[in-house]
């Protein structure tokens, strides 16, 4: 399972916290309007990590690059300048699959599981394209790939594990640092999504298991809490599970 989506990263947050010695200076960051702070949509693709793959398949700028058209202050006319793409429609969508998650798969993905179904999870987004669209399913089959299309429940975030806090993690690492320009914040946030460990990816995959095992117990309801698993004390110990076994109840609800 390979889950997708977009989010929007900002240069900075309106409100910040700072720890800082007595004698340390209040650290200042200056923009135009906090109603307009720049920021770029992008998107991302991962799978659950294992042995030789830590699951960080890529993420992608929703960017282009061209000639600026008139002189100013900052550079001459014709320098290559970073532009957002103004309208994420379905080509934009469907063009960033094709050239840049398949190819991204179908390099990192483990040696011998190519011949296994890979599913491309994605949200029911308006620019999303249909599961079924020809271009997408030709790419797809290509080089003995099997690779799927499908959605994900609707009204319910916390069945992407981008969502639900892969994410907040990249943002996390992004605002620890003070980019200003677009440029900056391009890598800053691609150097944010590998620099987080696969361990971490792992953990919420595993917290996403909970949450397909809670809506279970809720017969597709989202208004469950979630037990702490205390992922990181078992990782220090060497027995975080590889995968959440359904547990009896909810076996004997759906199957007895």
């Amino acid at each position: 399972m390979v889950h997708i989506d977009e989010k929007w990263f900002y240069m900075t947050r309106i409100k910040n916290n700072y720890y800082l010695l007595p004698d340390e200076p209040d650290p200042q960051r200056y923009v135009q309007s906090k109603r307009f702070i720049g920021k770029v949509m992008f998107l991302a693709a991962v799978a659950r990590p294992r042995p030789g793959f830590d699951g960080k398949l890529g993420i992608w700028p929703f960017v282009i690059k061209e000639a600026a058209k008139r002189s100013s202050t900052n550079r001459p006319r014709g320098t290559i300048v970073t532009k957002l793409i103004e309208s994420i429609n379905e080509p934009v969508y469907l063009d960033f699959l094709i050239n840049k998650v398949l190819p991204a798969i179908r390099s990192k993905w483990p040696e011998g599981e190519s011949r296994r179904p890979i599913f491309i999870q994605q949200d029911n987004a308006k620019p999303h394209i249909s599961t079924t669209n020809a271009a997408f399913v030709r790419e797809a089959s290509k080089d003995g790939f099997h690779i799927t299309l499908t959605c994900q429940p609707p009204n319910s975030p916390d069945m992407n594990v981008l969502d639900l806090g892969f994410f907040n993690a990249i943002q996390s690492l992004q605002h620890t640092h003070a980019p200003t320009s677009i440029d900056e914040l391009l890598h800053v946030v691609n150097q944010s999504f590998f620099d987080i460990s696969a361990e971490s990816l792992n953990k919420v995959f595993l917290t996403w298991q909970s949450c397909m095992i809670a809506t279970l117990r809720l017969n597709g309801a989202n208004t469950y809490k979630l037990s702490h698993m205390k992922k990181q004390m078992l990782a220090n110990t060497g027995s975080l599970p590889v995968t959440i076994s359904l547990p009896d109840d909810v076996i004997n609800q759906y199957f007895v």
